[in-house]
């Protein structure tokens, strides 16, 4: 008896891993639906799953459950959709939210399928499933033919670099089977995926609801003699080009585990690479060979794209994290100045000027976009002029790093040619973008090394250069306290420069009002400014009202650690109104200046300044003095007798 139990459970053994044998080498297909809310794509995928015999029984019984509680197609009847619906207020509201990716199989290939929100303002959602897909299927309602949603998804599919297309004209059942429907939608929507540059456009008459073409040949479209849609993914000729590409391997880890190894860990994001072939490490352009790839399952003589390894050099040479390792003879762009395409993913506008971190491939950067060169209206493609992006817009950019970073164009290599941009502050993914091609200046500038830089000018001067940037509402004293503290360090003998706010929007910066864009560019030339008087060995006072924390984080990360001090002249808004100075804040209540800090337009707080002044309890006097006495602890300025 325990023979033949462990014969029996060794023949089980074996058919299990038969079987896993068999799925590794299957062919996987990601796709995505999408389409115009309530065409129908939840239960699409889910009528796929339910044919394909892909749900255990306690998911038809919970499938059942919630039919009876959420379900749209009628009493006793299964709503396939809520396989795929899985918010609350998915299942109440009958429609698609968040991303849902599921996954199933047949015997010819693996699929992973993710159902993509229809709503325009879920636009990021679907950005975030297309950016992996292979394909796309689109669902239209037979009764509304294409729609603005259908052209809008259509736009982000070919922007995503979605070569193939399949239209899934759905509710076939509806339209009483009406070919005439049919083929009018179908010719409409080639004509319309002409103007993308859609290459592979396939249109399939199915109904979600009976199951119609989806698996299955329909008896009620006699005069339909194409694949159904299963039978169309599944021989879908999206064999992947990576291979054909140049190699590159953005460097994820550098492995050294004892002083005997030191190897470079990641996935292969394109080509192939042998034992023996030259490569070049980016962006510093160091050539040298592949001595060996490593693997936890052995060595290998070569690798391709999606392989995730550990490269060993045949030469020392110096590689990071966020460095790509490239075929010598065939090397990505090495910039720090692009054009691309950005879709905004951020509850607050993407503003130009504005400082944001950019990740491409493993690398991060510092980055702005310097010119919003237009937005995209996605549902008729026209281009507008625009000075920002709100949530879930698209628009062309051009983006400026703070160091160059090796890429290729999106429409070579979509893992090395797409970036996400990351709010410096939150931390939080604000935006995702496809690169076009490097900017020609980019490679035309070169900085210009010079003998006598900011130490020599330090040293001539005899003092340590530095920024104070005092920051505070309208009317709380940072002028006033910011002149007090230059007189001082004029009378110690000490080489100042006073940028302050209404000066500097007399020259430099009158070409500037007070939105927030323009109070984003107006910190980010002074900050600029700031910067070059530092490097000429001064001590800089710049009085401005700087609302945002993003942009005095900006201007603090132009300079060295210890260089900018920042100085919250901190005085209650209560207070800032009574004094007034300049009547501004009656004009503001009265409506006469639109975004006023403090009455129309917010102002955000230091958090950690290395100088807090309460302006709201002492006189300007003795907070000039707190800021002199401050640099001398900090060793900016000697100790000396004075006079404020």
């Amino acid at each position: 008896m325990l023979q033949n139990d462990a014969v029996a459970s060794g023949e089980a053994v074996q058919e299990v891993e038969a079987y896993l044998r068999g799925q590794e080498n299957k062919d996987l297909l990601r796709f995505i639906t999408c389409g115009s809310v309530d065409d129908g794509k939840s239960s699409l995928i889910g009528r796929l799953l339910y044919d394909c015999k892909l749900l255990f029984e306690d998911q038809l019984a919970s499938l059942e459950t919630d039919s009876s509680r959420f379900g749209t197609t009628g009493a006793g009847t299964l709503d396939l959709a809520l396989l795929v619906d899985g918010l609350a207020a998915e299942r109440e509201q009958g429609i698609t939210i968040d991303v849902a990716y599921r996954f199933f199989t047949t015997d010819k290939r693996k699929f992973i399928v993710a159902d993509t929100p229809g709503h325009e303002q879920y636009t990021r959602n679907m950005a975030t499933g297309a950016s992996t897909a292979d394909a796309a299927v689109l669902l239209v309602d037979a009764r509304k033919g294409v729609l603005t949603q259908t052209r809008r998804h259509s736009y982000l599919v070919a922007l995503l670099g979605i070569r193939h297309v399949v239209l899934a004209v759905n509710k076939m059942d509806v339209v009483g089977w009406s070919r005439a429907a049919f083929e009018r939608i179908a010719a409409d929507y080639r004509a319309f995926a002409g103007q993308l540059g859609i290459p592979h456009v396939t249109c399939i008459p199915v109904s979600a609801l009976t199951g119609d073409n989806v698996t299955r040949p329909s008896d009620a479209m006699g005069w339909y003699d194409g694949p159904t849609l299963l039978g169309k993914l599944e021989t879908l000729e999206v064999a992947s080009d990576a291979l054909s590409r140049p190699f590159r391997f953005p460097v994820q880890w550098v492995n050294r585990p004892n002083q005997d190894f030191r190897g470079f860990s990641g996935t292969v994001a394109g080509g192939a690479v042998r034992v023996g072939d030259p490569v070049a490490i980016l962006p510093g352009g160091r050539t040298t060979t592949v001595a060996r790839i490593v693997t936890l399952d052995g060595e290998l003589e070569m690798t391709v794209a999606d392989q995730a390894v550990t490269l060993v050099l045949a030469e020392e040479v110096d590689v990071s994290r966020g460095d790509v390792i490239a075929a010598a003879q065939a090397r990505p762009e090495v910039a720090d100045q692009f054009a691309a395409h950005v879709v905004w993913m951020g509850e607050q506008p993407l503003l130009p000027g504005r400082g944001y971190l950019l990740r491409v491939g493993t690398a991060l950067v510092g980055a702005q976009v310097t010119e919003l060169k237009h937005a995209v209206n996605v549902n008729t493609l026209e281009h507008l002029a625009a000075k920002h992006l709100e949530l879930n817009e698209v628009g062309a950019c051009n983006l400026a790093l703070d160091r160059p970073v090796p890429f290729d164009a999106y429409a070579d290599n979509r893992a090395t040619g797409s970036f996400v941009l990351i709010d410096r502050i939150s931390n939080a993914t604000v935006g995702c973008g496809m690169i076009d091609f490097a900017l020609r200046r980019a490679s035309n500038i070169h900085w210009q090394s010079m003998k006598v830089g900011k130490a020599q000018r330090a040293a001539l001067n005899g003092q340590t250069p530095c920024v104070l940037w005092f920051t505070g509402l309208s009317g709380a004293g940072k002028s006033t306290v910011a002149d007090l503290v230059e007189q001082e360090l004029h009378r110690r003998g000490r080489r100042t420069m006073s940028l302050d706010g209404d000066n500097v929007r007399h020259g430099l910066n009158r070409d500037l009002g007070f939105t927030a864009e323009d109070r984003v560019e107006n910190i980010r030339r002074v900050g600029e400014v700031a910067k070059l008087l530092v490097d000429a060995g001064l001590i800089v006072l710049v009085s401005f009202i700087s609302p945002f924390r993003e942009e005095r984080g900006m201007a603090r990360a132009l300079l060295a650690e210890g260089e900018f001090l920042e100085v919250f002249v901190d005085a209650p808004l209560a207070v800032c109104e009574a004094r007034d100075p300049k009547g501004l804040y009656q004009k503001a209540r009265a409506g006469q200046l639109p975004n006023f800090t403090g009455i129309s337009s917010p102002y955000e707080a230091p958090e950690a300044p290395e100088i807090h002044l309460p302006a709201g309890d002492e006189a300007p006097d003795a907070l000039a003095a707190r800021v002199v006495r401050e640099l001398e602890r900090r060793g900016l300025i000697p100790l000396d007798d004075w006079t404020i």
